[in-house]
């Protein structure tokens, strides 16, 4: 059977039949008293006759004359009037009075009259005749117009009998009838008795108001008046509101067979072979077994207590059969909401119920537990008729919202308001027909007190709308969420995605627009924004963006006033591409301009021209303070009003305190548009669980499929019988919970999907996760003679590469970020704070380079100050060397390596002529330049961390300073990474030109934008901003396609491994560290390079022999604890002197306390050999003669003292080991020597002294030893405490491996060395 759905109408009521009392006037009393003589009546006309004789006297006037005979005319009439008057007596006035007293009746009995005619019409109406109510049902807008809420819900016209006036008479309070004038006394008790009482209106009961009805009598009028009231309260009643259930006996139950029709009968949830399980059975039990959760939860019967919630009223028929003790139903106090109508044929002998009906052909006696007796005429109705309207009613079924009270009060789903039908069903090709111009953007929200659809018209006022701005106030609960998905459904489903666009925004959370994402029409969800207020900038950008892009289209297009002029060129035949119409959704906009009040200008903006460019704003909020709109509400042209916290909020909103007043009911509101009044309305609801067909449930679970073939339709139960099991039913999954279950929304969003074109995206979702690197640079490959590479890349030969992705979102898109290495921005600084990303995009950098530049083009060498990352791309090819803060010997040899190579190529392009870098790349490339003898192209010093490197390594800063300031001539650049701005000092700062910024841990430290620097989102590493004040998402350095930055350490290493597996040519040069053990036979012999001196070791800066020249420099100091290689030391100096010298020209004094140099000097060479300090005395002043003999006189000439050849002999070389134990307590043996040291260099004295570093501290004021530093003395320090200070020239010793140490010379610096270790044979 096909259903007929009901839409209740807001129920029509008869004309209010006035209800107050009628209190009669009292009839007039006889007269009373005795009457007056004629005399006395006539005395007043004797005095006027006698005043005539005035008018008459001579000297009177004509005038007067006749004045006179006036007054004697008139005296003589009024005395015979007197006369007549007195002979008739008081029967006059009786007249009079009894006259006026039938009239007042008369008025009384109209009046009386007219409200019976009212009373009879509405009870009439109000309670219909069994005879006519098949009339009601086919006319069909009273159908089920009774409400649970109604004060006549329950009642049930049993009859016709007598009723009191609706406005009662009321008899005055009068004097003694033997004192009332009798026949005005007659006509008053005649009245009352005529018209206080009307014959022949309906008599009803209010089931309400008792809990057991029996009804007796002869049992064919007792059949007839039951089905006289069932068919009553089933024509008045909904099946949602009165639920009638029948228990009949086998032999009663053809006379109930006709029920089996009514809506109300049938079980919820239950069906048998019939369809739907009929509540009619021949078993109590089985019955109430049937109602089931109906009967539950019920409290006891209370004829005044209010109705259950959200429950039926059950009516259990019972014909034939007695409950049985144990059921529910035969407690006497009884359940509220439950009535028992007990039906006996026959007598009763004794009284059952509360009330009891006792039915005669014609006659009706009605009879309450507490004695009150009615009497009448009895309804009945025949069953052929009662068939009759039970089919009638049979395809009858109440809206799906359940309409269970008044429209405003109703449940109405958003199916029904549209008229969609099921929501699986729904047909976006025959829902987006083409519609008028009246018709678009007009779509209804919910129904009025009137049960007619609400329209709200988005258009402008111009083309009849209520648009295009509007807002809408609603407190919690008030039901806005569902409102506003009503609202955008409602559009989607009428309005295709080429003509309708939505961008929708939650200040908080997300729910209110969740599952809309996926509609063609959604341009942008933006959602938790009150969680990250950096979005609510991004989102204003987005929006001002899309403004701008209208406004361009309207441009370009041919100048077009508005989207309306566009649109009618468009459908005129222009090739023009179609502007949808966006709405703007925000919900909780209070909330949002509490934390970006500034954001109201865009609210005005939109406001203001959004009209010509079909953008249509709707704010939704909460709550609504005054001032709140200050600049926009000119601009919302109508207003939402649900029920809101305050009457000031709802005039706030809608201008009246009106909303505060609306009941608790979600969806209830208030519509106001123009100068209008306000329209009342319920909104549908969208959220609710989809119930799908008996054949989905069938194939998911639910009740198995029925065998529909016909059957005998009967009340009894029809046994089911079941078709095949559907395959997919084998396994049956596990039901769905309802909270997990589809709603209405998630269905019909599912039929809108892919249906249309997509919505232009004016968001882009934030830059939460960040890119992979052949992301941006898809189709690696590997490219012979380039590696593993993007074939074409467009950066090829430029210093340019992907670092990560710009965010653009006026402009709606993302671009790839783009750093150029090349010209003045070759220096790179990356500001972050903690945990922001610098690491990260430090090894995004080299590996974005090491999939666009070969080994050849560019090499790295880092020093990493940070947590460690660089280490993972120390693996490719591209890499040169990567040295941790805790390898200092690898930090200071990486600065040096890449300082020498800038050195090196400085002197390289002077003598090569290349006048820039460019032309070196140039003709490196078409290999005029050998890579074996060239073999770095573009160098690069990567620092991670450069507070950390100053402060732990301050003396290298200025090299660093140098590389920046110079290098980029020459190919050099650094990149360096810092936690704050203040970190990099403005003389280097000055030169790192290419610059980005991270999250900063102040965003007062930002040099682009603070406000930007504060939207940058913590939590989010490698987000940050561009010197162009837009954010970025830094690329991650793998390219396994993840974007993501887990395990990004192994992530990054595969993708070393997989460039270095493409590219089999030799990679980018190593850092040459300076060995730990050095042979001295590696250094050039002594006279190798006589101009130079004597090389003793190999610094660390160029890995070059270090020489010293004693002929320049007489002094030569060595600090070094033991084990250092003090000793070692001095034998290779001595080694180094004798192979440099014979023995006439070099003459060693060897002082050895320990004797570690016993056996070192050749014979030949040695002048004495003196193994204890004791015995130097005499070989000290020896020598302090020589000194002094050696000293130039007057005859020497300037020849001489220039080419020192005033004297001859050999050089002396004063050689002492462990100078501590030479210089003690007691006396310096060399104390005598102090004065002539500054002699030493002319006088062919040398001075080569070791001593221990404990305590050379305190030593170094020894006079000796001071004034030798004072005359600039060079040296090495060797490993030792630092603890002794400075030793020599500013250094202080530090743990070092033996044989390194730091070599102080007035030409060279301060260079680490490592000393040559001399063969064992010397040791």
């Amino acid at each position: 059977m096909s259903h007929i759905v009901v839409k209740r109408p807001p129920r029509a009521l008869p004309r209010e039949v006035p209800t107050n009392e009628v209190v009669l006037q009292p009839p007039p009393e006889l007269p009373r008293g005795e009457r007056e003589g004629a005399l006395m009546q006539l005395l007043p006309m004797l005095g006027m006759g006698g005043s005539v004789v005035f008018f008459f006297n001579p000297q009177a006037q004509p005038f007067m004359k006749i004045m006179g005979m006036v007054m004697i005319a008139s005296t003589i009439a009024m005395g015979v009037a007197m006369l007549i008057r007195h002979r008739r007596g008081t029967q006059g006035q009786i007249a009079d009075i009894r006259r006026d007293y039938l009239r007042y009746l008369s008025q009384t009995r109209r009046a009386a009259q007219q409200t019976a005619k009212a009373q009879r019409d509405a009870q009439y109406y109000l309670h219909p005749s069994p005879e006519q109510l098949w009339a009601l049902v086919a006319e069909g807008s009273r159908v089920w117009e009774r409400r649970a809420g109604d004060e006549d819900f329950g009642q049930v016209r049993v009859g016709l009998g007598p009723q009191a006036l609706a406005t009662p008479l009321v008899p005055p309070e009068s004097a003694p009838v033997d004192q009332l004038e009798p026949l005005t006394a007659g006509a008053m008790q005649r009245f009352v008795a005529t018209h206080s009482t009307l014959e022949d209106l309906p008599m009803a009961v209010s089931l309400r108001a008792f809990y057991h009805v029996s009804i007796s009598g002869e049992p064919v009028t007792v059949r007839g008046a039951a089905r006289a009231i069932a068919a009553s309260l089933a024509s008045l009643h909904s099946p949602e509101d009165l639920v009638v259930a029948v228990a009949t006996g086998r032999d009663a139950a053809p006379e109930w067979e006709w029920a089996k029709w009514l809506p109300h009968v049938q079980a919820r949830g239950e069906a048998d072979g019939a369809g739907s399980r009929r509540l009619i059975t021949t078993d109590p039990a089985e019955l109430e077994d049937l109602l089931g959760t109906r009967l539950q939860g019920r409290p006891r019967f209370h004829p005044s207590a209010p109705p259950v919630p959200e429950q039926p009223h059950l009516v259990i028929v019972l014909d034939g059969v007695s409950l049985p003790p144990t059921s529910l139903l035969a407690s006497p106090e009884g359940l509220q909401g439950v009535t028992v109508l007990e039906v006996v044929p026959g007598d009763l002998t004794t009284g059952r119920g509360d009330l009891s009906i006792v039915v005669q052909p014609r006659e009706l006696r009605l009879e309450s537990a507490h004695g009150m007796v009615y009497e009448g005429t009895p309804d009945v109705l025949s069953y052929e008729a009662a068939e009759a309207l039970a089919r009638q009613l049979a395809p009858l079924r109440v809206a799906s919202g359940g309409d269970d009270d008044e429209p405003l009060l109703a449940n109405l789903e958003f199916t029904d308001l549209l008229n969609l039908g099921d929501a699986a069903n729904v047909d976006p090709r025959r829902t987006w027909r083409p519609r008028s111009q009246s018709e678009r953007l007009r779509v209804p929200i919910g129904v009025g007190e009137d049960g007619r659809p609400v329209m709200l018209d988005l258009k402008e006022a111009a083309q009849e709308g209520m648009g295009p701005h509007g807002l809408c106030v609603g407190a919690t609960g008030s039901g806005k969420s569902e409102l506003l998905r009503t609202l955008v459904l409602g559009l989607a489903v009428t309005h295709s995605s080429e003509t309708l666009n939505f961008v929708l925004a939650d200040f908080k959370g997300g729910a209110t627009f969740a599952g809309m994402s996926q509609m063609p029409h959604v341009a942008a969800v933006i959602t938790n924004l009150a969680d990250d207020l950096t979005l609510v900038d991004r989102m204003g950008d987005s929006i001002r963006g899309e403004l701008n892009r209208r406004q361009e289209m309207l441009r370009d297009a041919g100048n077009y006033a508005n989207i309306h002029a566009y649109e009618k060129a468009r459908q005129a035949g222009a090739a023009l591409q179609p502007i949808p119409s966006l709405v703007l959704v925000i919900d909780e906009f209070s909330e949002l301009l509490t934390a970006k009040p500034d954001f109201i200008e865009m609210f005005v903006q939109i406001g203001r021209i959004g009209r010509s460019l079909g953008v249509h704003l709707l704010l939704a909020s909460q709550r609504l303070e005054e001032g709140r709109l200050r600049g926009l509400e000119t601009y919302l042209s109508y207003r939402i009003g649900l029920r809101t916290f305050s009457a000031a909020e709802s005039r706030a909103a809608i201008g009246v305190p009106d909303a505060y007043e609306l009941p608790n009911v979600p969806g209830s509101g208030f519509l106001k548009y123009g100068t209008d009044e306000m329209v009342r309305f319920k909104a549908a609801y969208v959220s609710g669980v989809y119930r799908s067909s008996s054949q989905q449930a069938a194939a998911y679970g639910g009740p198995l499929p029925v065998d529909r073939r016909p059957v005998l339709f009967t009340a009894s139960q029809v046994p089911v019988q079941y078709a095949a099991v559907p395959q997919q039913r084998q396994e049956e999954p596990d039901q769905t919970d309802d909270a997990l279950a589809d709603t209405v929304l998630d269905v019909i969003v599912r039929r809108l999907e892919a249906q249309g074109p997509a919505a232009h995206q004016v968001w882009l979702p934030p830059l939460d996760s960040p890119p992979s690197l052949d992301s941006l640079l898809p189709g690696l490959a590997a490219v012979p003679g380039r590696g593993l590479t993007q074939p074409g890349y467009e950066g090829a030969g430029r210093l340019v590469i992907p670092v990560g992705i710009v965010d653009k979102p006026y402009e709606q898109r993302r671009d790839p970020l783009w750093t150029d290495f090349g010209g003045a921005a070759g220096h790179m600084q990356i500001l972050g704070g903690p945990q922001s990303g610098k690491s990260t995009l430090l090894r995004s950098i080299i590996a974005s380079f090491a999939l666009t530049h070969t080994p050849q083009e560019v090499q790295f060498y880092g020093l990493d100050f940070g947590g460690g990352g660089l280490s993972s791309v120390a693996g490719l090819p591209h890499v040169g060397g990567v040295a941790s803060r805790l390898d200092p010997e690898k930090v200071r040899r990486t600065v040096a390596e890449v300082y020498g190579i800038m050195t090196r190529r400085e002197e390289y392009f002077r003598t090569a002529g290349i006048s820039s870098i460019a032309e070196f790349r140039t003709r490196r490339a078409r290999g005029d330049i050998s890579t074996t003898d060239q073999p770095w192209g573009d160098v690069f010093l990567v620092i991670d961390g450069w507070g950390n490197f100053r402060t732990d390594y301050d003396g290298l800063e200025p090299a660093v300073l140098d590389i920046a300031a110079r290098g980029l001539g020459y190919g050099m650049h650094v990149i360096l990474t810092a936690s704050r701005s203040m970190e990099v000092r403005s003389n280097l700062k000055d030169h790192l030109m290419n610059r980005l910024e991270l999250r900063l841990g102040d965003p007062m430290d930002s040099e682009f934008d603070r406000k930007v620097a504060a939207n940058v989102p913590t939590g989010v590493p490698g987000r940050g901003q561009t010197p162009q004040r837009q954010h970025f998402m830094a690329a991650v350095p793998r390219i396994d396609g993840l974007s993501s930055d887990t395990d990004l350490a192994e992530a990054t290493q595969a993708l070393a491994a997989e460039v270095s597996r493409h590219w089999q040519q030799p990679g980018a040069p190593e850092v040459r560290l300076l060995p730990r053990e050095f042979p001295a036979q590696q250094l050039p012999p002594g006279d190798r390079f006589p101009n130079r001196g004597i090389a003793f070791a190999l610094d660390e800066d160029n890995l070059e022999p270090v020489f010293v020249d004693f002929e320049q420099d007489p002094f030569f100091l060595v600090f070094g604890e033991s084990e250092s290689g003090k000793s070692n030391l001095l034998k290779l100096l001595i080694q180094r002197l004798t192979e440099r010298y014979d023995g006439n020209e070099a003459k060693l004094f060897v002082v050895d306390n320990r004797r570690s140099l016993l056996g070192v000097t050749p014979t030949s060479h040695l002048a004495e050999y003196i193994p204890m300090s004791n015995q130097m005395q005499h070989h000290m002043d020896a020598l302090a003669d020589l000194m002094q003999r050696r000293t130039p006189t007057a005859d020497v000439t300037p020849e001489q003292l220039r080419d020192r050849s005033w004297w001859n002999g050999p050089t002396v070389y004063i050689v002492i080991d462990d100078y501590d134990l030479v210089s003690t307590s007691s006396g310096n043996p060399l104390s005598g020597l102090t004065e002539l040291l500054p002699f030493a260099r002319d006088v062919g004295v040398r001075f080569i002294i070791a001593r221990s570093t404990a305590g050379a501290g305190r030593a170094g004021y020894e006079p000796f030893m001071q004034r030798m530093k004072e005359l600039g003395a060079q040296g090495v320090v060797l490993a030792g405490d630092p603890n002794e200070g400075d030793l020599l020239g500013g250094v202080r010793p530090r743990p070092m491996p033996a044989g390194r140490g730091t070599f102080v010379s007035r030409k060279r610096g301060k260079p680490l060395v490592q000393v040559g270790l001399v063969p064992d044979r010397y040791r």
